[in-house]
């Protein structure tokens, strides 16, 4: 009897437990920036009564893959046209809950400390679709050569229509690319691979991208969750001005606040 007693008793402490804890909220996340800020804002979480947990990834495939096999309650480490790009291939619903950084994109070199390179030189670019365009679009607005305007953002090589010093476009994956510049002469990073590669975006690039690039890092989740109360948490701390400040200070110009 006083066995049967006790298990409403050891429910109700574990659902009481449960509610300390508070809600588990899985996000993966690049290392840089994303890790990090998410980081950042775990303290703020925990007290609107959310226990972020972080899960990291390397590339740009398997955030999105975990996201819609429901592995993921949320990810943070890509563009929205990176996003609409990777789930309309693959049928996957996917959305927005909305922007909270720019990381502009750079032209590294170990070779160079100008973009006066010779003629026929060698220069990576990531070859995922979106980054690709992106990064010919800023080579383009380096001066090294000029892309069809009728692709807009979604130019390949191939639609390069001027290459007066015939630069020599290497794809490679994103994430690879700063460990590839030794075998470049040149190559175009986004901002968090060049982190995570010990290059400083402000210091070490020899052209950025403009600040105002339409590029900014999303929060993605399924379809139809942006309103739920956890991921309105979520932003809402990664959209405070505590975060806007730590942004700031710590990247100096490298990230910026898309809010």
């Amino acid at each position: 009897m006083k066995t049967l007693l006790l298990l409403p008793a050891l429910a109700l402490a574990c659902c009481f437990q449960q509610s300390l804890a508070g809600e588990r909220l899985k996000v993966g996340a690049s290392p840089v920036p994303h890790a990090d800020i998410l980081k950042f804002v775990q303290p703020q979480l925990a007290k609107e009564g959310i226990d972020l947990e972080l899960v990291e990834f390397s590339d740009y495939v398997q955030p999105n893959l975990a996201l819609a096999d429901k592995d993921l309650d949320a990810n943070f480490f890509q563009h929205k046209p990176y996003l609409d790009s990777f789930a309309g291939e693959r049928g996957l619903k996917l959305a927005s809950a909305g922007a909270v950084h720019i990381e502009p994109m750079g032209v590294y070199s170990s070779r160079y400390k100008n973009l006066d390179l010779k003629e026929g030189s060698q220069v990576g670019i990531p070859n995922d679709p979106t980054n690709g365009g992106r990064a010919l679009k800023v080579l383009e607005a380096a001066g090294l050569l000029r892309v069809d305007p009728k692709v807009g953002i979604s130019g390949t090589p191939l639609d390069i229509v001027d290459n007066p010093k015939k630069i020599k476009i290497v794809e490679v994956e994103a994430a690879a690319l700063p460990r590839a510049l030794v075998d470049l002469d040149a190559a175009v990073i986004n901002s968090n691979f060049a982190l995570s590669g010990n290059l400083n975006p402000v210091k070490d690039s020899l052209a950025i991208e403009q600040k105002d690039s339409p590029y900014a890092n999303i929060v993605a989740v399924r379809a139809g969750d942006e309103n739920k109360a956890s991921i309105k948490k979520l932003m809402k701390v990664l959209r405070s001005e505590e975060t806007r400040k730590f942004i700031n200070d710590k990247y100096q110009g490298a990230v910026v606040p898309a809010f």
